[in-house]
């Protein structure tokens, strides 16, 4: 019992240290200039057949940066952060103007959670199990494209992870 008792706070540290740097990093970004990604040329598939456009952060700087300072985002167009390893992920809309659906996807390429972020948030934003990307999109969007939790999503990023 007391090995469980001790991995317990393990964990609850590594999330807290992976929310704490991600905060962190986002601090940093309190330029008013947005991130603009160029559109990857494989559409993201729903499960249930709609696509989405999708720009995809996978460094740290383009994480931390995100969607920050983008006041246009077209209905068909989300961004897709690509971590190195599933686990706990946080994120905020700190410097973040449009209210956005947070699509958290397992290394399977199944939504485990959909939360919404509000402007300008500093709360943090995480759906309580691991993931290994988060799709952001406009609010709404998500359930007008048929993004529920357990629903696959297709792209070659997530494809190569999940198996695909």
């Amino acid at each position: 019992m007391s090995a469980v008792l001790s991995i317990a706070p393990i964990r609850l540290g590594a999330l807290v240290l992976a929310f704490v740097w991600s905060l962190g990093a986002a601090l940093a970004q309190d330029g008013g200039e947005p991130m603009r990604l160029p559109v990857d040329p494989a559409p993201l598939t729903i499960e249930d057949g709609g696509s989405l456009q999708i720009e995809i952060a996978e460094t740290n700087e383009q994480r931390a940066r995100g969607l920050m300072f983008r006041t246009d985002l077209p209905d068909d167009r989300g961004m897709l952060f690509v971590f190195e390893r599933i686990g706990p992920l946080g994120f905020w809309m700190k410097n973040t103007p449009t209210p956005l659906d947070l699509v958290f996807i397992g290394d399977d390429g199944r939504v485990v959670g959909i939360l919404p972020g509000e402007p300008y948030s500093t709360d943090g934003i995480s759906p309580g199990v691991p993931a290994r990307f988060v799709l952001e999109v406009k609010r709404g969007i998500a359930e007008k494209a048929g993004i529920a939790e357990g629903v696959r999503l297709n792209h070659p990023r997530i494809d190569e992870i999940a198996g695909n």
